[in-house]
């Protein structure tokens, strides 16, 4: 259920501003990132009857900035 909001409530309610953020540019700064992500799955299921199967996955990201 949503509340309704009162202008007295709207009133006491504060902004504040973020501090700036450098971005990735190719001139200026010259900020690079390398961002490397893996995602590996492997399964196994024997092929008998009342067989199991099974499966693993793997999930990695990796990120470097200089």
């Amino acid at each position: 259920m949503r509340k309704e909001l009162t202008f007295t409530e709207l009133d006491s309610e504060r902004v504040e501003l973020l501090p700036a953020r450098d971005t990735l540019t190719f001139f200026g700064k010259n900020n690079w990132a390398s961002v490397w992500a893996s995602n590996s799955s492997m399964a196994f299921n024997a092929a008998s009857i009342y067989s199991a199967a099974s499966s693993t996955a793997v999930q990695q990201i990796a990120v470097n900035q200089s």
